[in-house]
């Protein structure tokens, strides 16, 4: 749940500045069937969805049988074909980091932020290297683990895509240049929280290979995130360290995700530990950051 909150900052910040400009009525409508949606529909379908992708042999109706099984053939089935899944999902978050770390705007947490955002021209071939050097150690395994290295960083890209496109249409609303409806903008919301919803599910998968858990703590997540757009992105907005927080989350639990695929035993309370840690840590800098900034409106202060 943390980590889908803390990764869906974005998506909160997108949603508030967008309703800020729609009817009364449509507010409630998004907040409450849009909740409905985001929760049952995206965050319910997808993993399913990539359950099934990743045990074609199963069927539709067996991963959807799957998904909420105790059977323990069922159970070992699902393992045998998690290190595709997991190999997609640690190259698709390897690349959500390297894009953020080389291209994307930000707050310099750390030293270093500064130097590869002045690099950014080399993102795409640092993403092509990688993607290289996994596939061609994958192919000495498995072609199937290949596969799903290859199909990551193709999510990747289409994801990246409609982000973008999202951005500029954003854009356009706050300028008040979009003449788009509220029913326009509530579909454009679905369809925006359905985008941001991915990095969340793939990154689910490195904290347990249980539907139902991944099912609970991303629900909650994205309760959590409409809490946040109606009552609290302002107050978020202030620790400005939090999506560095986030971003180093996915750095890791990409390189665990990726580790996994090839087989190596990563303990299961890694993740979570490192998660915690992490967004910890960049939360106490956010934290001090606003002391500071506290002390100087104080200290300038007539």
């Amino acid at each position: 749940m943390l980590f889908e909150t803390i990764s869906s900052i974005d998506n909160a910040i997108v949603n508030a500045d967008i309703l800020s400009r729609m009817s009364q009525r449509a507010r409630r409508w998004f907040l409450l069937w849009g909740l409905l949606i985001a929760v049952f529909l995206i965050r319910g379908l997808l993993p399913t969805l990539l359950v099934f992708l990743a045990n074609p042999h199963l069927g539709l109706d067996g991963a959807v049988t799957a998904t909420f099984s105790s059977d323990p053939a069922v159970a070992k089935a699902m393992e045998a074909g998690a290190p595709p899944l997991l190999m997609g999902g640690g190259v698709f978050l390897l690349f959500l980091f390297l894009h953020w770390l080389f291209l994307e705007p930000k707050q310099f947490g750390i030293k270093g932020e500064r130097f590869f955002q002045q690099q950014g021209v080399w993102f795409f071939a640092i993403a092509s290297i990688t993607l290289s050097l996994i596939v061609w150690f994958a192919l000495q395994q498995e072609k199937m683990l290949a596969f799903g290295a290859v199909v990551g960083s193709t999510a990747f890209f289409i994801v990246h895509g409609f982000k973008e496109n999202a951005e500029k249409m954003e854009a356009q609303m706050l300028k008040g240049s979009s003449g788009m409806t509220d029913v326009s903008k509530l579909l454009f919301l679905e369809v925006i929280d359905a985008t941001f919803s991915v990095d969340g599910v793939l990154g689910a998968f490195a904290f347990t290979l249980s539907i139902p858990l991944i099912l609970i703590g991303n629900g909650l997540g994205a309760f959590v995130v409409r809490e946040i757009t109606v009552h609290n992105v302002e107050n978020v907005r202030k620790y400005v360290f939090l999506k560095n927080g986030a971003m180093y989350s996915i750095l890791f639990l990409g390189a665990i995700m990726v580790l996994d695929g090839f087989g190596f035993e990563i303990p299961s309370w890694v993740s979570p530990i490192i998660t915690f840690g992490v967004v910890g840590f960049f939360l106490l800098k956010s934290i001090q950051q606003l002391k500071k900034a506290g002390i100087k409106a104080r200290a300038g202060a007539p």
